[in-house]
């Protein structure tokens, strides 16, 4: 270093006390460093603290300690995330609608003894910030960004992509004048910020910039420097306000009569460039001496002459994007044809343009999540806004696309959760499906859990939960409105569905459905015992309303381990795509199939019967008594039932084929032959046999009850 370097260095010592503003609105984390410790940084003088309450995951790392001492303390610790997909900060003492520049910075010093790069994605908000690659083993990298942020905090994650574990070394947040870097719409990511010409060739930022910019050194083969060891902007300054070190040196062409020329290519022709050029006469001009130039962009006319003051910053800046699309940028700095002395320039920043979505979810939703969080204490990446960034939200929360997102699913399937499920769940209105099965969890199911009217799906399977279950939600269940699945849990398998509604709602069930039974003796046993064991079922079926179909899974006597279920496929393949009609019904028509090629009745039931109709109910009834029952019971006499179709509104019973058409065509002589009053009477007291082991099934075996589990 020369004498005049050596100069220009104290002279900028001694000012800084006066040029440099405090730390006010400054946050400076070290990422890593341990929960509750603060320090001065030795060499910037910058306060840092640490970043743990900011965050609840991620592992405190250090590089290696080979290299510690070549780098400023904030670098030499990181935080490491090799945990989960997303992992977020949330930075809540900031100032809504001010401008901030903020920093991210990466140095990974090969702390894993891995000596392995890794990719990973930078998001802010909803939006995706940049794409953190081309990391070098003991180089800083840094990212930054100039936003307005919208609300008081603000979220930013790391997001792991699958090519190695995201880590960050330090986070920060800087304070910039409201009317510096003008920004129409969105935000500014910072390209390139140069210390043009400088001698000592290393970066400068806070205490030499007020504002913590990071000025990166450059020179080239055809410049000459240019530098002084006077104060500039000693009295006053601009706006942008650019390091004193920085604006006390610039370059200029080495033949004099030649342009200065500064040019890069974009990976993106549509990029939206801001270009921010500083300039300040460096030497004091004799009285026929004069320096005045112009600048073109892509060899059209942007901006002057520029006439740099003597000691004083002048930064030319347009509001507006460079013209785009094109894939290179060049600026070419040439004299005016007055001119004695060539172009100089001290300083240069380049920005381009970025739109940050600082979208949130709906508050409720957000104050729910961490409501369950705390209590059940999951360890999952569950920081931050749950649904934001849209595209990576927590682990097991689904999440609508909306303007203001609303949670739909929640997943804590085999979680550790332990205790009872929490009221605070009724909270997410908007949730559409809850799992929490494989868990831990015990006692009675909340009646909050009713409040959520946009539940379809609730998942209870492997607890350990017990009666009662509310009302509402059987209700739902039973108008197919709501799948319930609960088998797996002990407590719940040794009561019957109705103990668990409760006893006020199964009294209520009691005085609702009195029924008085007819017996109507002159027509015969067969009717009457016909009669009672239809009228048995019903009551049984409508005090257990609140107890549906097969979806209701509740211990091992379920439909799911007893039936044979076709699927719709497999029911229109077997009777070929509903081919032959044997014969219509109310609600249907029975169809001609095979299966393993033995020859099958199938009774479809028409979806138009299914909606609004009342009297399907009793064809229901019948149906589920045929399913469960027929499955079980077996006798000579009962046409045997091989399996059944229950597929949204398709519902179907398979049953063997009877050749010589049905009992009521022998009896009004539509058959093959007079059928004699010998034949109708064993017809009927066959029959009368069938319906008794029937009735009798109903009642040992519990048939009904089984039916509606």
């Amino acid at each position: 270093m020369n004498t005049r370097t050596r100069c220009l260095l104290v002279s900028l010592a001694l000012v800084l006390a006066v040029q440099a503003q405090d730390q006010s609105g400054f946050i400076s984390l070290d990422c890593g460093l341990p929960a509750n410790s603060r320090y001065k940084e030795s060499k910037t003088n910058i306060n840092y603290m640490s970043d743990a309450a900011y965050i609840n995951s991620g592992e405190s790392q250090s590089i290696n300690s080979t290299f510690k001492s070549l780098f400023d303390r904030q670098l030499q610790s990181l935080r490491s995330f090799p945990q989960g997909i997303r992992n977020c900060y949330n930075i809540s003492n900031i100032i809504s609608e001010r401008k901030y520049l903020i920093r991210a910075s990466f140095l990974y010093g090969n702390y894993d003894g891995l000596s392995s790069l890794p990719i990973f994605e930078l998001y802010f908000g909803d939006s995706l910030w940049v794409k953190v690659e081309n990391l070098f083993e003991y180089v800083e990298t840094y990212k930054e960004i100039i936003h307005i942020p919208s609300a008081n905090r603000v979220q930013i994650c790391l997001i792991n992509t699958g090519n190695g574990t995201p880590f960050i070394s330090a986070l920060e947040f800087r304070p910039l004048p409201h009317e510096s870097y003008p920004i129409q719409f969105g935000s500014f990511l910072n390209f390139v910020r140069l210390d043009m010409g400088s001698v000592t060739n290393v970066s400068y930022r806070y205490p030499y910039d007020v504002f913590d910019r990071i000025w990166s050194p450059f020179n080239g083969q055809n410049f000459r420097q240019l530098n002084t060891s006077h104060t500039i902007d000693a009295k006053d300054h601009t706006l942008h306000h650019p390091a004193a070190i920085v604006m006390g040196t610039a370059i200029t062409p080495k033949n004099a009569t030649q342009s200065i020329e500064l040019w890069w290519e974009s990976d993106d022709e549509n990029t939206q460039y801001y270009i921010y050029l500083h300039f300040a006469e460096l030497v004091e001009l004799q009285p026929k001496q004069f320096r005045g130039f112009n600048i073109s962009h892509n060899g059209e006319y942007w901006s002057g002459p520029i006439v740099p003051d003597y000691l004083y910053t002048s930064s030319i800046y347009s509001t507006k994007p460079l013209g785009f699309p094109q894939k290179q940028h060049k600026f070419s700095f040439f004299r005016t044809e007055n001119s004695t002395l060539p172009p100089i320039i001290n300083g240069l920043e380049v920005y381009y343009q970025i739109q940050v979505s600082e979208l949130e979810s709906d508050q409720g939703d957000v104050d729910a999540m961490r409501k369950i969080k705390s209590i059940y204490g999951v360890m999952k990446d569950w920081e931050g806004d749950p649904c934001i960034p849209r595209a990576y939200p927590w682990s097991g929360v689904g999440c609508t696309n909306e303007s203001i997102p609303r949670i739909t699913s929640l997943n804590l399937s085999s979680s550790g959760l332990t205790g009872d499920i929490s009221p605070d769940i009724s909270d997410l209105t908007a949730l559409e499906t809850l799992d929490l099965s494989n868990n831990s969890l015990t006692g009675e199911l909340p009646d909050a859990l009713s409040k959520l009217s946009n539940l379809k799906v609730l998942n209870l399977e492997n607890n350990n939960l017990s009666c009662p279950l509310p009302p509402e939600l059987i209700r739902r269940f039973n108008d197919s409105s709501l799948s319930l699945r609960m088998k797996g849990n002990p407590n719940l398998e040794a009561n019957s569905l109705v103990q668990c509604t409760g006893k006020q709602e199964e009294e209520k069930h009691k005085e609702k459905n009195k029924f008085i039974i007819p017996v109507v003796a002159s027509v015969g046993g067969v009717l009457a015992i016909a009669a009672i064991a239809g009228a048995v079922f019903c009551i049984a079926r409508t005090k257990r309303k609140e107890q549906d179909k097969e979806v209701l899974e509740v211990g091992s006597s379920s439909l799911e381990t007893r039936r044979q279920q076709f699927t719709y496929s497999e029911v229109v393949k077997m009777t070929n795509n509903f081919e032959k009609i044997l014969g219509r019904g109310s609600f249907g028509a029975v169809y001609n199939g095979l299966v393993d090629d033995i020859q099958v009745a199938v009774k479809m039931v028409a979806p138009s019967a299914i909606q609004g109709n009342d009297q399907f109910k009793a064809e229901e009834c019948y149906f589920f008594m045929q399913v469960t029952t027929l499955l079980s019971v077996h006798h000579r006499n009962l046409t045997s039932l091989v399996g059944y179709l229950n597929e949204g509104t398709h519902l179907g019973l398979v049953y063997e084929y009877m050749a010589n058409g049905s009992l009521g065509q022998c009896l009004s002589e539509m058959g093959s032959g007079v059928m004699s009053w010998e034949d109708r009477l064993r017809i009927a007291m066959d029959a009368a046999e069938g319906v008794i082991s029937f009735h009798s099934n109903i009642f040992t075996n519990g048939v009904i009850d089984q039916a509606h589990r």
